[in-house]
């Protein structure tokens, strides 16, 4: 029998996404041990990354997790976490996570927009398809705007190729992906564990002191006075659910995303780079922008609404997209047992219907056959809100235990309704200032 194997740091960080990555650089940079841990691998370099075969091979359950009520969620397992598998929008915190919870991270938000050189791309690679539905949505008196990008296209080596395939992974290199910070912490003397399985915090006398579970199938202890937990927002809450925290997980929020489609007799958004235009309005709790499925994925989602919209699988290429996201109702939740809930409440179907009316008018404006316009089926986005500021959190991310934080999609006190990587980082980073002080 293996003998369990034992590692010891300051810091332990359970998660190697957007907020775990953050962490672990910054802290890394001014000294501390840390050790960072990863229940995926580093698929970065491998010949399947971006392919449909390596999505496959780095989601969760293979791109099959369903909520209860049928709501696919795609939750990249891998180093990098859900920065392999975006469309790298880059979008400010809304004002109300400073102005109604107190937490001002706009230092660290203004630092990494300079760090990353975050902006929209440039006119001649937003899309033809992409900018005449934003120019319909103009004409109509919606302010569609550039979404800035964590993007850089001078980092092609073979040239930018950017289109609806790319959420499944990047391999132009124009994206960044947190990996990248994993390999500056670890350039800063931090470790990182692949593999690792975490399945609970290790606390004593009220305070965390580590964290076990098992690491390519052998048991492991992991000891540091200092326990963050950022295994984003389904993976954080089950470990906090082992380790005796009872809430984590009640109720909880998605950004639920549907596309809606039209057909139309010039090239459609598909060939083009995602979410290159955006328009949001608050007040109806929904966020739209340019989005179509990648190819392949396609007929596997349209054809649950009809086997004719699935054989429109044969015009991809003319298909019109326009996501719509909803700030969603924290509603179902996480639950012990492993499964996951996500109802639409009464609110949520209320705004998805304003928001589905303003879709085939700007689709019809755009140029789509009224006739070709359909939904597909929902899908999850960002599983959020689990592990909520303001009820298990303190404005440090702290919980009821001393020396355990969160840091990730989880601790969001009500959906973000806009892409989340940039609030994550400037909460990591928010964070890791934190704990320096201490």
């Amino acid at each position: 029998m293996f003998s369990k194997l034992r590692f010891s740091a300051d810091v332990i960080v359970v998660g190697s996404g957007p907020g775990g990555a953050t962490v672990a650089r910054e802290l890394a940079k001014k000294g501390k041990q840390v050790l960072l841990l990863e229940r995926g691998y580093d698929h970065r370099e491998r010949f399947y990354y971006g392919t449909y075969l390596g999505a496959l091979l780095y989601s969760e359950r293979m791109s099959l997790l369903f909520t209860e009520e049928g709501l696919n969620i795609i939750a990249p397992i891998m180093v990098g976490g859900a920065t392999s598998m975006y469309c790298a929008c880059a979008s400010e915190p809304p004002g109300w996570l400073k102005g109604k919870y107190g937490v001002d991270t706009g230092a660290e938000v203004r630092s990494t927009i300079q760090e990353l050189n975050l902006q929209p791309l440039p006119d001649i690679l937003l899309g033809k398809a992409s900018t005449r539905i934003a120019q319909a949505g103009q004409a109509l008196g919606y302010e569609w705007y550039r979404q800035p990008k964590f993007m850089n296209p001078g980092r092609c080596a073979n040239g930018f190729t950017c289109q609806a395939s790319c959420m499944l992974g990047c391999r132009c290199g124009a994206k960044w992906n947190a990996g990248e910070w994993v390999d500056d912490a670890l350039a800063n003397g931090a470790r990182l564990q692949v593999g690792a399985k975490v399945r609970r915090v290790l606390i004593e006398d009220g305070h965390a002191v580590g964290v076990t579970g098992n690491l390519w199938g052998r048991p492991f202890t992991a000891n540091g006075e200092t326990v963050v937990v950022a295994a984003g927002g389904i993976g954080s809450p089950r470990i906090l659910q082992n380790s005796g925290l009872n809430e984590a997980g009640v109720g909880m929020t998605m950004d639920t995303t549907v596309m809606v489609y039209g057909l139309s007799r010039h090239r459609g958004t598909g060939p083009e780079p995602p979410m290159t235009w955006s328009w949001e309005d608050p007040d109806g709790g929904y966020m739209l922008s340019t989005l179509t499925d990648p190819w392949l994925l396609y007929p596997v989602a349209a054809v649950r609404k009809g086997i004719g919209h699935a054989l429109r699988w044969f015009q991809w290429r003319r298909l019109l997209g326009v996501m719509i996201k909803l700030k969603d109702d924290i509603s179902g939740g996480i639950y012990p047992d492993g499964k996951i809930r996500k109802p639409l409440t009464s609110g949520d179907s209320e705004h998805l219907n304003r928001a589905y009316e303003v879709c085939c008018k700007i689709l019809v404006e755009a140029g789509a056959r009224k006739s070709s316009i359909f939904m597909r089926p929902f899908i999850g986005t960002h599983p959020s809100g689990t592990v909520r500021i303001g009820d298990m959190l303190d404005t440090d991310l702290k919980t009821e235990i001393d020396g355990l934080y969160v840091c990730d999609a989880s601790v969001f006190p009500e959906a973000l309704d806009r892409p989340t990587v940039l609030t994550i980082i400037s909460l990591g980073k928010r964070l890791a200032r934190h704990l320096l002080s201490r």
